[in-house]
């Protein structure tokens, strides 16, 4: 009973009655967003490692692994959970835990914490760890402290950049061969890296770094046509291959240009979408159509405001937009690890980019 009244009570803060279309994020929302990720950035487990071992010597535990990042079920969650941490303590500074969350955030984003996951990145056989997926969330981590003007967001972004450094020379390398994107509906999918690299590239002013991926992004996906909507989801997608995808395009194209590339590569949108239906959420994959109604949500949204009030699918894409995002934001707090060491973040994201 108690996870449900959290669940209800997230409903009413982010006033989304049956019809409500205006979903904010409240100080009060904010502070039960924080709770999620408080709990699991200082939980070591249960724990699922990307990590191969080289020999005896590296049988060790998430934490010696990972000093910064040993928290909330797998490397990557963790890095994003500390993103929505910075996120909400940067946009709601009076939240209730705001205390809490600068605690959390001067434990492990310390100069020492971050060299010694710089180094495990060295060590042999590291080079696919968390591609891309992992690097885009810590570059996105580090874009948002690197666009804070806060004493402490400085000190934990000073701290940060030496893995934002090694994981950006990464994507440099890596991006050239790789010959074809990735178009699945979780982790590695190529469009959704590329969203949250381009925003450090901008937040740094990397005009190398942005060319590339901008030239990547045009190069696999500029001629694309009549993706496969239909084809949705998959039983296990956080995130819809096709959306995705026209998100990142809206970012790259003039209006006029993307609106004729969506014309071709998605002409029935949004006609026939509906929100995922989560049938078990203690499944680990089941609830992963969670995330993708929040991460349709959110792309359904960009898409509608860069082609704008004067086109007659805007009003249609925002309202698909919250039907996908009432499905989900009530079971955020399911009671189940599953889905409550990652799905916040989701929702974060989703709100904070309306």
């Amino acid at each position: 009973m108690a996870r449900m009244a959290w669940g209800l009570g997230l409903v009413l803060v982010l006033g989304l009655q049956a019809q409500a279309v205006d979903l904010s994020l409240t100080d009060a929302a904010a502070d039960r967003f924080a709770a999620l990720a408080l709990r699991c950035v200082r939980q070591e487990y249960p724990n699922k490692l990307d990590h191969v071992m080289n020999g005896a010597g590296e049988v060790k535990s998430p934490r010696d692994l990972h000093p910064a990042f040993y928290g909330c079920f797998d490397w990557h969650s963790s890095v994003h959970g500390h993103w929505m941490l910075v996120k909400l303590l940067r946009e709601h500074p009076g939240m209730a835990r705001a205390s809490d969350i600068r605690t959390a955030l001067d434990e492990n984003l310390t100069a020492d914490r971050i060299a010694m996951e710089v180094a495990y990145l060295g060590q042999d056989n590291r080079r696919s760890f968390e591609r891309t997926y992992g690097w885009a969330w810590l570059l996105k981590l580090a874009a948002e402290l690197r666009t804070w003007d806060d004493p402490s967001a400085r000190r934990w972004s000073t701290a940060l950049q030496p893995l934002a450094n090694e994981l950006t020379g990464r994507f440099m390398a890596f991006l050239p061969k790789q010959t074809y994107p990735i178009r699945t509906g979780v982790h590695p999918n190529t469009a959704f890296s590329l969203d949250l690299a381009l925003d450090y590239a901008r937040a740094t002013a990397d005009a190398r770094f942005e060319g590339l991926i901008l030239e990547r992004a045009r190069t696999w996906f500029g001629r694309d046509r009549r993706g496969p909507l239909a084809w949705e989801p998959g039983g296990e997608d956080f995130l819809s291959p096709c959306l995705e995808e026209a998100a990142l395009m809206s970012r790259l194209l003039p209006p006029k240009a993307f609106r004729r590339w969506l014309d071709a590569f998605l002409p029935s949108l949004p006609g026939g979408l509906q929100p995922a239906v989560v049938s078990d959420r203690t499944d680990p994959k089941i609830v992963h159509l969670d995330g993708l109604n929040l991460s349709r949500a959110r792309t359904l949204r960009r898409i509608a405001a860069v082609l704008g009030p004067a086109d007659a699918r805007s009003a249609g894409l925002n309202r698909l937009a919250d039907r996908h995002a009432r499905a989900s934001l009530p079971h955020l707090a399911s009671g189940s690890y599953e889905g409550e060491h990652w799905l916040a973040t989701f929702a974060v994201r989703m709100l904070s980019e309306r």
